[in-house]
């Protein structure tokens, strides 16, 4: 027969020694609300939120064609869901769309390699319109959240069962856009 195996310590199990130190500071976390409080009022928010209902007091141009700021990400999760990019938005809208790209998210892209090859030669589509940066540094976030910050209210489209969908956008923009 065999050896009988020995009921010894399991290997790396080490105990927790719960301190008086370690107890008053567990109540004073769950029983100080006002702490919490105060910590999330030191955050601030870097966007101010605008409601996308306030978009034609700031800007009354918006019509067709749309130019429609695209992400690594949009063009990530659209290959993921197989949607065209550009039919996809005009489902959406119901208007011509051109897909813009800034020059952070095409190096953002190039960056990642060959695992994103495919939302590379979808970014460098002819169809696509290509924004030059002027800011230094490539990420891309922050450079669309400068864009778009530059006009309240503007409107985001994201994907939902596997289409695109766009935040509700304000009534005048139902049978086109106001003309000047």
């Amino acid at each position: 027969m065999g050896k009988a195996k020995s009921k010894g310590p399991k290997f790396a199990a080490v105990k927790k020694i719960i301190t008086k130190k370690t107890i008053n500071k567990y109540k004073e976390d769950v029983l100080n609300h006002k702490k919490k409080d105060v910590d999330k009022e030191k955050l601030g928010r870097n966007v101010p939120q605008v409601s996308s209902a306030l978009f034609f007091s700031y800007n009354t141009a918006l019509g067709p064609p749309y130019r429609v700021i695209v992400d690594t990400n949009f063009i990530n999760f659209s290959i993921q869901n197989k949607l065209d990019l550009e039919k996809g938005m005009m489902d959406c809208l119901y208007a011509k769309c051109t897909p813009c790209i800034t020059d952070c998210v095409m190096a953002e892209l190039e960056k990642l390699g060959q695992k994103y090859r495919v939302a590379l030669r979808i970014a460098k589509d002819p169809r696509f319109q290509i924004l030059a940066c002027t800011h230094k540094g490539t990420y891309a976030d922050d450079c669309i959240v400068e864009r778009v910050t530059q006009v309240p209210g503007v409107p985001i489209m994201y994907i939902t069962r596997h289409r695109y969908s766009i935040e509700r956008l304000p009534e005048a923009t139902i049978g086109g856009a106001p003309r000047i």
